[in-house]
């Protein structure tokens, strides 16, 4: 009974991981195919793109709600099991960026997950392990998203933050160590996921947004 419910969490953290909050706002508000847009993902940044600022904030609190929804999951089904919070969290990033409700056929017959990078859904499971950890993460990717001006290093900025975040409170004992695990597997899934990006950054052709794009336009420089 106990490996059904765990099992259960685990799928559950999973699908509502997976819902394409993105895909569903930008269809709402504009009918557009937001995998048919820039990036294609299904985040805040590219449903922005795709459908103007209140759809991508829009989006970006949902998926907030994913990653924080995997912490009453298991306050139904486990309550007190620190190792499957982490697990459930982590598994809500992975549905959000490779989303069944997505899957499908690409060109060459094969099955693709379609979602986003997992900045935001990280930020919901990092809120869902501590509750206070937006006063420190959010801040922090704000600062990033203004001052670097890409929106790939803000969502890894994301994950990072709550790897650092976690590992102090573990070192002063007021979190347990395994979170410290969850702000690693996150970060590893949002670099994964953010390759292209990555490379674009090593190429100088990554676009760049925020209050730096906005200066160097100022400035009469190509941001």
């Amino acid at each position: 009974m106990e490996i059904l419910r765990i099992l259960s969490v685990l799928l559950l953290a999973y699908l509502v991981g997976s819902i394409p909050s993105g895909w569903i706002v930008v269809k709402i508000a504009t009918g557009k195919d937001v995998l048919k847009v820039e990036s294609g993902r299904t985040g805040g940044t590219n449903a922005m793109r795709a459908a103007g600022f209140f759809a991508g904030l829009v989006t970006a609190i949902l998926d907030v709600l994913k990653g924080v929804s995997t912490g009453w999951i298991v306050s139904w089904l486990m309550p007190g099991d620190v190792w499957l919070q982490v697990l459930a969290a982590v598994l809500a990033i992975i549905g959000h960026n490779y989303s069944v409700f997505l899957l499908k056929l690409d060109e060459n017959g094969r099955l693709r997950f379609r979602g986003g990078a997992g900045g935001a859904t990280a930020l919901g499971g990092a809120i869902a392990l501590w509750p206070q950890a937006w006063m420190v993460i959010l801040p922090l990717a704000v600062l990033v998203f203004l001052l670097v001006g890409y929106a790939s290093v803000t969502t890894i900025s994301i994950a990072a933050s709550a790897l650092l975040v976690f590992i102090y409170r573990a070192a002063v004992g007021t979190s347990p160590w395994v979170y410290v695990l969850y702000g690693a597997l996150a970060l590893a899934i949002v670099v994964i996921a953010l390759r292209p990006n990555l490379e674009r950054l090593k190429r100088g052709t990554e676009r760049m947004v925020g209050l730096r794009a906005y200066l160097l336009k100022k400035a009469g420089r190509k941001p």
